[in-house]
């Protein structure tokens, strides 16, 4: 290794930062290294000097980008120019591949070599990336199963290093214990990270959990915030509900949620393999504008969105899109689960089968030992 070596990392969004955070963690056992770039609070706990904060970039869907567009421009230009300036030995870009590939073009053309952790997901959809990913990024480190062969089959480097999710408490994970079979049932709601989601999804899950307590009052729901979420926010959005069921606002780590929740209805996106990972059975939904979705929808090549059915190569659990994620629709299908001890039972199995197939902890100590590698290539 270089020494001393000056490494610059981008993550744009809140998940990006925790697993960038996790990676720097293990980084620091090497001594000489300095580490820079774009991230969160959790990546600045572990010492590195950011640049630029990401509490203005993360988006959703295509047409949210315009409303934060003027905070994208200014991210990458920071970002280009901290890459010229201080040339670092090497750049690690972890997902965010609308910003993260231009970050690249820079870097590719100084001759600093590119570690990609957590791939964009090309293999989805916008398969012409792949020509920049092969001109741009000298190794690709993945964290779902099937992307290696991905990867393998255009001749770009890659490594299967395991989920990053394993690093996390979630293999720590024990439910909520009752001295008898409680009479009721415990529904987490888990709307998302971002306020766009929140303000997408909440009400349809509210207006759900309503269709659920007529026919089942002994319910309860659980109602995850994430930390990104403004408090006053949620509460008036909730606050017209506090009659009409029985529910809670946790806030925090939704690792709570999962504690003690019997069955969850989230949103699509990264908490569904989390949920797989502890086995509560789950129905997903999702909702984007209009146009986002159709644009999305001329290029999406594969049968499922959420990464659960990804991996197992089959629905596992159900996907709620757009038109389906009614509440009416949303509510029968829980209520047929729930109703279906056989049903409930094989969504458990095969999510321990997923669970199986993600592989066991250490992602962050394997990117950490290929970054040290690329570097020295």
């Amino acid at each position: 290794m270089l020494n001393p070596a000056y490494v610059m990392i981008i993550a744009g969004e809140p998940s990006g930062d925790l697993h960038g955070a996790n990676l720097v963690k293990a980084m620091n056992r090497f001594d000489g290294l300095t580490i820079f770039g774009i991230g969160g609070d959790a990546m600045e706990a572990q010492g590195v000097e950011l640049v630029y904060h990401i509490r203005n970039l993360s988006v959703m869907g295509l047409t949210e980008v315009f409303s934060k567009i003027s905070n994208i421009l200014e991210a990458l230009k920071i970002a280009n120019k901290t890459i010229e300036e201080r040339n670092p030995d090497l750049l690690i870009l972890i997902d965010f591949p609308g910003f993260n590939l231009r970050a690249a073009k820079m870097a590719n053309a100084m001759g600093i070599p590119v570690l990609y952790y957590i791939s964009p997901k090309i293999w989805a959809s916008r398969k012409g990336r792949i020509r920049k990913i092969r001109k741009r990024i000298s190794h690709m480190a993945v964290i779902l199963p099937f992307e290696e062969a991905f990867y393998a089959r255009y001749k770009i480097p890659v490594t299967y290093v395991g989920n990053p999710l394993l690093d996390t408490k979630l293999l720590e994970f024990q439910p909520e214990k009752h001295p008898g079979e409680k009479d009721f049932t415990t529904i987490g709601l888990l709307p998302g990270s971002r306020e766009k989601e929140i303000t997408a999804l909440l009400p349809v899950m509210m207006e759900t959990a309503i269709h659920l307590a007529r026919k089942n009052p002994k319910w309860e729901f659980l109602i995850s915030q994430a930390s990104s979420i403004d408090s006053i926010l949620l509460e008036k959005m909730v606050s017209p509900y506090r009659d009409a069921f029985r529910f809670e606002i946790v806030r925090g780590e939704v690792h709570e949620v999962f504690r003690r929740a019997d069955f969850l209805i989230a949103a699509s996106g990264t908490v569904t393999l989390e949920a797989a990972i502890v086995g509560i059975p789950m129905v997903v939904i999702y909702k984007l504008s209009t146009l986002s979705y159709w644009i999305i929808k001329m290029f999406i090549r594969v049968k499922h969105i959420c990464l659960v059915n990804l991996i197992a190569g089959k629905s596992v659990v159900p996907e709620l899109i757009q038109k389906k994620a009614q509440p009416e629709n949303i509510a029968q299908t829980v209520n047929d689960i729930l109703h279906d001890p056989e049903k409930l039972c094989r969504m458990r199995d095969d999510l321990s089968d997923v669970k199986k197939q993600i592989g066991g902890p250490g992602a962050s100590e394997r990117v950490a030992n290929l970054a040290m590698r690329v570097m020295e290539e």
